[in-house]
């Protein structure tokens, strides 16, 4: 059975502080609570588990006793005691934060996705803003297969918690089996449709299968000559296969279909460069910019078209502009890239001071790049376990 991993489950230990304010007053049951809280803090789930027992043999009215009761038990595997406890605990405090929640993880591993889904919907309702509980009704829902209102409610987990990594490998698996479903669907409904070579050449991309995918979307052509993209979808492929001269020819062939496409106006300037033909680049660089004056990339390659034509005061200001324009979210490449062809075009003009703080910067931010590298393969190697327990 898939089991999503355990991070999620250690948002238990915090439920605990909030629950203190459920306690009774007996003071040997507030010693086995505490114990078993200090327990749970430590990992050590089977000393909780008889902790919070004793407690709720004390006070079998403490719903705070069984919720944490049911979350040592899930945390041992002894998935039927977690349930008992669990469902006591919801009973007795129906809008005990968290209850829901791990009552809803303990149906699912019993795969009983409806009763799971139901718990979460109810924790969801308690609190919306729970990504946890939305990540694990998304999971529940891939269990009982219904993606569509997986990716749904995943991607709802995802803008909540932008960086969780186990929302983030679910949601997109969520998309991809709508992705497939989809497709499924769509070659039933016409196995000769031209957006079935087109499906194909895409998937090939992906698979690094360039020959076949070209092939396949020449087949889609052939079908739709003047579908706005198509030709460009070749363009792409030609492109990283290296043979510039058909990409070339296939972004002209899309822009003839789709004069307004300011990517393939684009892609064509920098497939013109690396053909060496700087004057043609500029003359769609000029067109791209008229229509997009903030284009970072459109600026950075006007700037190395206008420094293989020797306008350096040209090129100069348009690489300053990339820098200027470029977005914060962007990988930074462009700003990199942009501070050192100011180098060395500073350099050329005699301008050593200028020269000199374009390197500075262009190396403080190479620097940066390299160790933001280093510390998302340190975190890659972190998750690595976590990633094969998730697969289990």
């Amino acid at each position: 059975m898939r089991f999503p991993g355990r991070g999620p489950l250690l948002c238990g230990v915090t439920v605990l502080a909030g629950a203190l304010c459920l306690l009774g007053q007996d003071s040997q049951f507030e010693k086995s609570f505490q114990q078993g809280a200090q327990a749970s803090r430590g990992g050590h789930w089977e000393e909780a588990a008889d902790d919070f027992a004793k407690a709720v043999a004390l006070n079998p009215a403490s719903a705070a006793a069984y919720f944490n009761l049911g979350l040592a038990r899930l945390q041992q595997g002894r998935v039927d005691e977690a349930l008992v406890a669990l469902n006591r605990a919801v009973t007795q405090a129906p809008k005990l934060r968290g209850a829901n929640l791990f009552l809803g993880i303990a149906r699912y591993r019993k795969n009983d996705f409806a009763g799971a889904a139901e718990a979460l919907k109810r924790e969801v309702r308690l609190d919306p803003r729970n990504a946890q509980a939305l990540m694990w009704l998304g999971v529940v829902q891939l269990g009982a297969g219904n993606a569509d209102a997986a990716s749904v409610v995943l991607d709802e987990a995802a803008k909540l918690a932008p960086g969780d990594v186990d929302i983030l490998y679910h949601r997109g698996r969520a998309h991809m089996l709508v992705s497939k479903e989809s497709y499924e669907q769509m070659f039933k409904a016409d196995p000769q449709s031209w957006r079935v070579h087109q499906a194909l050449a895409q998937s090939f991309v992906d698979a690094d299968r360039l020959e076949d995918a070209a092939k396949e979307c020449e087949i889609a052509l052939n079908a739709r000559p003047h579908e706005p993209g198509l030709h460009e979808e070749l363009a792409d492929i030609y492109w990283k296969e290296n043979q510039l001269e058909k990409a070339e020819s296939a972004f002209q062939d899309e822009l003839k279909v789709d004069p307004e496409s300011i990517s393939s106006m684009y892609k064509l300037a920098v497939v013109s460069l690396q053909r060496s033909k700087p004057e043609v680049a500029v003359s769609l660089l000029t067109e791209v910019l008229h229509r997009a004056p903030q284009h970072a990339d459109a600026h950075y390659q006007m700037g190395r078209a206008e420094a293989q034509l020797a306008q350096v005061d040209e090129a100069i200001k348009n690489f300053r502009d990339a820098v200027a324009d470029s977005a914060p979210s962007s990988d930074g490449e462009t700003v990199r890239q942009s501070y050192y062809q100011l180098a060395q075009l500073y350099r050329r003009a005699g301008r050593a001071e200028d020269s000199k703080a374009a390197l500075e910067s262009f190396m403080k931010l190479k620097q940066e790049a390299d160790a933001a590298q280093v510390q998302k393969l340190e975190d890659k190697m972190k998750r690595a376990p976590e990633a094969q327990e998730a697969t289990r």
